[in-house]
């Protein structure tokens, strides 16, 4: 079981892609904020136990490939970090707050997707091998077609 993460009872393999923006898109993680970024973003993942995987932070965006323990809602993780990640340069950095005065460095939205080591196909495969499947329906139940006895 290598490669898995181990919670205190779960064997987990929970890995997400993360990207989100500048409000307005503006370049201002550039220099001392990019880095500052880096460092804000491996602290909540320290505190929330979530892994980075691999991580950019280019002039606009942010990109994050990360594993979450299941536990963690993605997006509450994702609010965690941009809440945080934006009060801190907001009080750290006053070009930022001349630029955003309205008190929002992060555009509203964001990119998750999940990844891993089997694709869709894999899996459905493996689900189809098993016995008693219904070929007319793509989610099965073991002995759906039995009647019930009381």
């Amino acid at each position: 079981m290598d490669g898995y993460r181990k919670g205190a009872h779960t064997v987990f393999d929970c890995k997400y892609h993360l990207v989100w923006v500048t409000k307005y898109r503006y370049q201002v993680l550039k220099g001392a904020v990019g880095l500052r970024v880096r460092e804000i973003s491996r602290e909540v993942c320290g505190r929330y136990n979530v892994q980075i995987l691999k991580g950019h932070v280019s002039v606009d965006h942010v990109h994050l490939h990360i594993s979450i323990p299941p536990s963690m809602a993605v997006s509450k993780f994702v609010q965690y970090l941009k809440g945080k990640s934006s009060h801190h340069l907001m009080c750290e950095f006053k070009h930022l707050k001349k630029r955003y005065w309205g008190q929002h460095l992060w555009a509203r939205g964001y990119f998750v997707a999940t990844t891993g080591t089997v694709s869709d196909e894999v899996i459905q495969k493996y689900i189809e091998g098993h016995e008693f499947r219904n070929e007319k329906d793509e989610f099965s139940v073991v002995g759906e077609n039995d009647s019930l006895t009381t």
